[in-house]
């Protein structure tokens, strides 16, 4: 039976054409452990790991804070170990690479596999923050800002017009109660339903509005065309490096 693949690897064996052409590697690689270590569920582990990176973890603790099953938070180990992305210790394993990590994430992370509503709003800036944040926390909505919306809080670098939030749910509740008009162009307001909860661990309220955690808004950002890639850039430099920075001489301390 004759075959033949898109590296150009064939056999072709008929009347008097015999054509065999072997070793051609496969053009279009899917690294399936990358998938899995980058999938909804083990992707909350990373956030755990990043927010806390060179401290000594027990499968067992960082499943709980993770909220995943033992296997998924062990499977994340391996998959860590295997890529030398971290390091058994005598207490536990340690990110021993966080930057490669978060950079390889991103390499394969777009913000838009979260559902996206966006919006016109004759509310703009903080006043329509405030109100979006008063909303959800009476109606036990998990929210919290994202993108250029949280980069503003955590580290300014450019000026944008458009509000990004993450609404676990009730969008129309939402945009009901805020007078949100829904538009197909020109949106100043995006609330995105999350493709996973995981997008929350770590957030933390600025002036008692809620941000994704520094992790979370760098995916974020630097998935964004236009300018998110340099202000995903300055939030490392000004605000994820330092914080690691700090930690590795805590941690080292004890």
């Amino acid at each position: 039976m004759g075959y033949v693949d898109l590296a150009g690897n064939c056999l072709l064996s008929f009347d008097r054409v015999y054509i065999r052409v072997e070793g051609k590697e496969n053009p279009f690689p899917q690294n399936r452990d990358l998938r899995t270590l980058f999938s909804p569920k083990a992707s909350r582990v990373l956030r755990v790991l990043l927010l806390n990176p060179f401290k000594s973890w027990k499968v067992q603790e960082l499943r709980e804070k993770a909220e995943v099953s033992l296997g998924q938070a062990a499977n994340v180990k391996k998959l860590l170990l295997d890529r030398e992305w971290a390091e058994e210790k005598n207490v536990g394993f340690v990110l021993a690479q966080p930057e490669a990590v978060l950079r390889e994430w991103a390499a394969n992370y777009n913000y838009r596999k979260n559902r996206s509503h966006d919006f016109y709003s004759l509310n703009e800036g903080l006043g329509f923050e405030s109100a979006l944040s008063d909303f959800c926390s009476r109606h036990g909505l998990r929210f919290a800002l994202t993108l250029f919306s949280g980069a503003a809080r955590l580290a300014p670098h450019t000026r944008f017009q458009r509000i990004f939030a993450y609404v676990e749910s009730g969008i129309e509740k939402v945009r009901k109660a805020l007078e949100l008009k829904a538009v197909a162009s020109g949106p100043n307001v995006t609330l995105m339903v999350p493709y996973d909860a995981g997008v929350f661990l770590g957030a933390i309220a600025y002036d008692q509005i809620p941000v994704v955690s520094p992790i979370q808004l760098y995916l974020d950002l630097k998935s964004y065309k236009g300018r998110g890639d340099e202000a995903a850039e300055f939030l490392f430099e000004k605000v994820i490096q330092p914080s690691w920075s700090q930690k590795q001489i805590t941690d080292s301390g004890k």
